[in-house]
């Protein structure tokens, strides 16, 4: 179940965060969508170390907590998706329909980022505000989300 997305932008500042759960669980996930930002750093800036391409965008799990598995995504302008889910009893061979689900969703979310700042209103690096891309992420995250991650 997808209980948290961000996106973030290339300096680390947070253009979209919203989650899906109770209030009270709101503030830890924002500091596990910034506790992962290392993570990506650490991947993008040493490649041979993750085994990553420099056009693989999907940058797979970035780190499991107790509750929460937290996976990436880095778009050609650094900008950054989180997505956390709690999807933590997945087995092996579920693996591979996951990781395809999770990419799947997070191409349909930067399309859905894609077409919101193309919005000639919207300033590049600022907050994303537009209630069309909040309720077009619900609508990913509901198709995707809500029984599980694939």
């Amino acid at each position: 179940m997808i209980v948290c997305v961000a996106v973030v932008g290339h300096q680390n500042n947070p253009l979209y965060i919203q989650s899906f759960t109770e209030a009270d669980d709101a503030l830890k996930l924002h500091h596990i969508v910034h506790c992962s930002l290392d993570v990506v750093d650490e991947r993008v800036n040493n490649p041979k170390k993750s085994g990553l391409t420099l056009n693989e965008t999907f940058l797979g799990l970035l780190y499991p907590t107790e509750n929460y598995k937290v996976y990436g995504y880095l778009t050609n302008t650094k900008v950054k998706f989180i997505l956390v889910t709690t999807d933590l009893d997945v087995r092996d061979a579920d693996v591979r329909n996951l990781r395809y689900g999770i990419a799947k969703f997070f191409r349909r979310f930067h399309a859905a980022y894609v077409d919101a700042v193309s919005n000639p209103f919207h300033v590049p690096g600022k907050r994303i505000t537009s209630r069309t891309f909040a309720e077009r992420v619900s609508n990913i995250v509901k198709s995707f989300g809500l029984s599980s991650a694939g």
